[in-house]
């Protein structure tokens, strides 16, 4: 954020300064908007557990597992792809931690989708676990404290309910 700040002494000279002021990556950045949406997006998680415990039927059940695996891949994706979008913006360096990074979560999605079931839904647990691990240990310095609080509140939320719908689904949890 640039500020100048311009006085006038007292025998009418104009004095201006302009201070830049970084903004320190590491303060709250998120709005209340970008927090609800974070949450809103467990919501398809909470439908597709619902939809295992109640289904009263293993088809339902099997669509409860289905909804999971997708919605989960995609927000896999969705999450890993805000690094690619920090790389292409200039806040992180083009490093191949940051293309892998990057990358590889959409992989382990679309396994987890070709894979399905109960070993996709362990694919996908790995893989938030994995990248929560990853962007706390690599960009801990980088990204914003509220926005790595937000992604360990939003990836422990995930990945319960991705293990509580595998069990439901499997009729261990009813």
């Amino acid at each position: 954020m640039e500020v100048t700040i311009v006085l006038v002494s007292c025998h009418n000279e104009i004095l201006m300064s302009t201070i830049t002021r970084q903004q320190d990556d590491r303060s709250d950045c998120l709005t209340p908007a970008a927090r609800w949406a974070g949450f809103l997006g467990l919501l398809p998680f909470v439908l597709a557990l619902g939809l295992a415990l109640l289904g009263g039927s293993q088809e339902i059940a099997s669509w409860g597992l289905h909804l999971a695996t997708a919605w989960g891949a995609v927000i896999l994706a969705f999450i890993a792809a805000v690094h690619w979008g920090l790389a292409v913006g200039g806040r992180l360096s083009w490093s191949i931690k940051t293309i892998v990074g990057s990358t590889a979560p959409s992989v382990v999605g679309a396994a987890a989708v070709l894979v399905g079931g109960e070993k996709g839904m362990a694919l996908l647990v790995a893989g938030f676990g994995l990248f929560w691990l990853f962007e706390h240990r690599t960009y801990a310095d980088v990204l914003p404290a509220d926005y790595l609080d937000l992604r360990r509140v939003l990836t422990l939320g995930v990945c319960t309910l991705l293990i509580l719908t595998a069990f439901a689904a499997s009729g261990v949890v009813t």
